[in-house]
């Protein structure tokens, strides 16, 4: 009988998995795999860890890793009752000055400047009638500030009179009189390089009419007078007074109108953008508007190219969260700060600010009840120093005072923070010249023994055979001793 023979079958390979099974040892998946791997290896080794050494050196704190959402975090003390860590924009909590950097006597409604090194307060209000003292001081450290002295005196008394400063020049505009009327001079002061002021001047120019209450910016190439009041009601007038090459100031202009009167705002400058906040209107009541401007723009003629000739828009997302007139303002570290001013009641304590976008706007105004002045003020004058802001005196529920208040406007980032991938952690802080040099020295140590190591690596690789006999003997030395 037949018999059927059995073929023969070629017996398949063993095909080794690795990384619990996902990858065929011998397949292009896991090549690529271990591929990416090393080269990100390397990038760390050779890039990112030098990097983090240098900085490690120079800086009070040093992220590893992508921190992300961080859910531990410890702020050093100098931060004080602060949210940990601080939002971004917020001050340190404000400070009343000690008594002997205080004005010397009460006021409000003065004019405050920072030339160089030198602080200047020009006149303001007893509570009782204008003033024509001008007080004076010098930073000290960082921004801060020394005890005031008199200095040379205004040609009249003034009050609630707008100032800009142009160079080494601090200009008092308008303001109340002696007689209680708005006026249209304006008052010129230089300060020399040593910090030392000079002899107030009256200006040959003059505003185009009396005001009172308006605000003023120093824009590029001269100063914009905006608002006030006539001695009846806010206007709506806006001027601008170019810088000649002299130095001396041209005739006001006439510029495109605020959107509505307004007196008592605060204004502000920066970039293209020019902000009139708060304030009364036209009716007397106090606003919350923000009204913005915009120097220059495809009508701007070649000679004047920051004119003021856009019409001034406003938009109810960007107004201040509350009506506020007399109030204080500046600008720091790319953020908007008001603080203060009235309510139509009473002074008022509250600190807002807020980041313009593209368009100058500030669409969410911030605030802390951490950051709010210890009592309400308006009427105050705010000038900005390094990492230091002060409101100089101004008037309170109790009546005008000689007070300064101080904030620092760097709070410090946390010292230590725990994240879902990263961490940050305490760093060197070696400043200057030698710790650039320390941290370059630690950058290039780091990145040679990281060098040797790979290439120590890349040995083991290529010589696999060896290095596992090295393990074994040693294993073997271990047992037998």
């Amino acid at each position: 009988m037949a018999q059927t023979a059995l073929t023969t079958q070629r017996a398949q390979p063993n095909r080794r998995r690795v990384l619990f099974g996902l990858f065929d040892a011998d397949g292009w998946p896991w090549a690529g795999a271990k591929a990416a791997f090393w080269f990100v290896l390397i990038i760390i080794m050779l890039g990112y860890i030098p990097d983090r050494a240098y900085y490690f050196t120079v800086q009070k704190t040093i992220d590893v890793g992508l921190l992300a959402w961080s859910p531990v975090n410890f702020c050093p003390p100098e931060n004080e009752t602060l949210p940990c860590p601080p939002p971004t924009g917020s001050t340190l909590p404000w400070h009343n000055a000690p008594e002997q950097v205080r004005l010397p006597a009460g006021r409000t409604g003065g004019a405050a400047a920072l030339i160089g090194t030198t602080y200047l307060y020009a006149g303001g209000s007893d509570g009782n009638a204008a003033s024509d003292k001008v007080y004076i001081t010098h930073v000290v450290g960082t921004g801060n500030i020394d005890s005031w002295t008199e200095g040379p005196s205004l040609p009249e008394p003034r009050v609630d009179a707008a100032s800009a400063v142009l160079g080494n020049t601090l200009f008092v505009i308008g303001g109340y009189g002696p007689d209680g009327q708005p006026t249209s001079t304006l008052f010129s002061l230089q300060v020399d390089n040593d910090g030392n002021p000079g002899d107030w001047a009256t200006e040959d120019v003059a505003l185009p009419q009396a005001r009172a209450g308006s605000t003023a910016v120093a824009v590029p190439d001269g100063i914009v007078v905006m608002g006030g009041t006539d001695g009846n009601a806010a206007t709506s007038t806006v001027w601008k007074s170019k810088q000649a090459d002299s130095g001396a100031l041209d005739d006001f202009a006439d510029q495109a109108p605020l959107v509505e009167a307004n007196v008592g705002g605060v204004a502000i400058h920066e970039g293209s953008n020019v902000l009139v906040m708060g304030g009364r209107n036209g009716a007397g009541d106090v606003v919350a508007t923000v009204q913005l401007g915009t120097l220059g723009g495809p009508d701007a003629p070649a000679d004047d190219p920051n004119v003021l000739v856009q019409p001034w828009t406003t938009s109810a997302q960007t107004n201040l969260p509350a009506p506020r007139a007399n109030l204080t303002g500046f600008i720091a570290n790319g953020s908007y700060y008001v603080q203060g001013g009235s309510d139509g009641n009473a002074p008022q304590p509250e600190t807002w600010w807020g980041e313009p976008d593209v368009t100058g706007f500030v669409t969410d105004w911030h605030h802390l009840d951490q950051t709010d002045l210890g009592t309400g003020i308006e009427g105050s004058a705010a000038v900005v120093s390094g990492p230091h802001a002060f409101l100089v005196a101004g008037t309170t529920s109790g009546g005008v005072t000689n007070d300064i208040a101080r904030a620092n406007l760097a709070p410090q980032p946390p010292f230590f923070q725990l994240g879902i991938l990263g961490a940050t952690i305490p760093a060197l802080s070696l400043q200057g010249e030698i710790g650039q040099q320390i941290g370059y020295l630690n950058a290039a140590g780091v990145a040679t023994a990281n060098f040797v190591i790979l290439l120590l690596i890349g040995w083991g690789f290529a010589h696999q055979d060896r290095v596992r006999e090295f393990v074994a003997e040693r294993r073997r030395r271990r047992k037998g001793s």
